[in-house]
């Protein structure tokens, strides 16, 4: 007998083969040729243009499109590639309607921005999909420099170093580099394997060395890795997940949302995953929804988002919370966990209801239950494995010893986003290189 989203507990094929797969299918279909010349044609070419101010990679959006709207669309993808060199994956990922293309001339105007985001997408798929890699490696420094996480901010980094003509060699804890694009997004997102393809051409540039299964204080160490380069670059990301401090959350069926994630990104077959009938998940950032969206989609039948705070507060954009509740996932906002029910297993979570005062969040004493049989946690990553020297502030690396830089998430100073990560990683690239040129060989 088949499962169904009426299955009682957690199960997997809940949903015929073809339909898991029409879920998961690109969720943002490609511009074609055509469209996006259409779309280019939006654009006004502002001379000072407020997307550009608004994108993390301050990339040039006026540029790019006239380029795709003159034919170009390779042209197109070396003026994003300059400056964000993960564009095919921001391009599907990144928040634009919270960047730059919220900031778009169109959009106040007219409620309708520039489809920024696709035509970005359109012109680095274009553009890979010829093979394409339009950067060369200067000559050889001699210099050495280690990248510690094969995430975006590692990745932007290593590729900006390597044209500089520095050696790179980076380490990845995990099997496969990529960081949050590999193991971290909904695979609605980036489909067909992008994120891989998109480390295989990056690396097309050479010069690096990608080490995977090596990890920070337990293979390598910082003062290790500071005696066999010439710099170093940390960009390890957040590894920790926040409890929820309630009663029961350690029963069968309550799980970290990151991790159900990576092991829905990591699952060749979809249909093998097991997911429950009413699923809860806590918390009101894009992890969040992805495990919600991605919940519903693999054929539970009630999912459900709860929010301490309101909605206007959620960390997810209010383009995500709608495609959340498109997909039939309910948001319950205003309310926190207090304690988790069932005889070992999950079975109900007992929220209370909070107020969002001056004085912050206050209990009204008043509770409500929700049918579960697996809850999310989604309340936010925290920093672990920051090495010895480290200075933190704020739960993020804020400073570290001479010829040590880092970027990505595991700093502070930003939004935790793909975007944000490569801008700092490519920054930072560009300070080690100045550093590297002022050492003498």
């Amino acid at each position: 007998m088949t499962n169904s989203p009426l299955t009682p507990g957690i199960a997997p094929a809940r949903l015929p083969a073809d339909r898991i797969a029409a879920n998961f299918a690109d969720h943002t279909a490609p511009l074609d040729r055509h469209e996006a010349l259409v779309a280019s044609d939006r654009c006004y070419f502002c001379h000072d243009a407020p997307c550009i101010t608004a994108c993390p990679t301050a990339i040039d959006i006026p540029l790019f499109i006239r380029q795709i709207a003159t034919g170009t669309p390779e042209s197109a993808a070396t003026t994003i590639w300059t400056q964000n060199i993960l564009g095919g994956m921001c391009a599907r990922v990144c928040p634009t309607e919270t960047l730059c293309e919220q900031a778009c001339v169109r959009e106040a105007a007219e409620g309708k921005p520039v489809e920024i985001g696709r035509l970005q997408r359109f012109a680095t798929d274009t553009a890979m999909a010829k093979g394409l890699h339009p950067f060369t490696r200067a000559a050889s420094t001699g210099k050495s420099v280690a990248v510690v996480g094969a995430g975006p901010a590692g990745l932007a980094c290593a590729h900006r170093l390597a044209m500089h003509g520095h050696d790179v060699v980076v380490y990845e804890r995990r099997a496969k580099a990529g960081g949050l694009n590999e193991y971290g997004i909904a695979s609605y997102k980036s489909t067909g394997g992008f994120a891989q393809k998109e480390v295989d051409w990056l690396l097309q540039i050479g010069g690096i060395t990608v080490k995977t299964g090596v990890e920070l204080g337990r293979d390598v160490t910082l003062d290790g890795l500071l005696g066999s380069h010439d710099a170093v670059f940390l960009g390890i990301g957040l590894g920790g997940v926040n409890a929820l401090r309630a009663d029961g959350e350690d029963k069968a069926g309550v799980a970290n949302a990151v991790d159900f994630i990576e092991e829905l990104r990591q699952t060749s077959d979809l249909g093998t995953l097991a997911v429950g009938r009413d699923v809860v998940v806590i918390g009101g950032g894009m992890t969040a929804v992805d495990a919600a969206v991605q919940s519903k989609l693999l054929g539970a039948e009630n999912v459900t988002i709860v929010y301490r705070r309101g909605q206007e507060k959620m960390s997810a954009s209010a383009y995500e919370q709608e495609h959340a509740t498109s997909a039939g996932v309910r948001i319950i906002c205003n309310a926190a966990p207090v304690a988790l029910h069932g005889n070992g297993a999950v079975r109900e979570v007992e929220f209370g209801y909070m107020a969002d005062t001056a004085e912050g969040l206050k209990a009204s004493g008043e509770t409500f239950r929700l049918k579960a049989d697996q809850v999310f946690k989604a309340i936010g990553q925290t920093l672990t494995g920051a090495p010895d020297g480290a200075t933190l502030a704020g739960g993020k690396i804020a400073g570290l010893p001479a010829g040590v830089w880092a970027g990505g998430d595991c700093t502070g100073g930003g939004e935790d986003l793909t975007v944000t990560a490569v801008a700092q990683g490519r920054d930072a690239a560009e300070e080690i290189h100045t550093f590297l040129l002022g050492v003498a060989g």
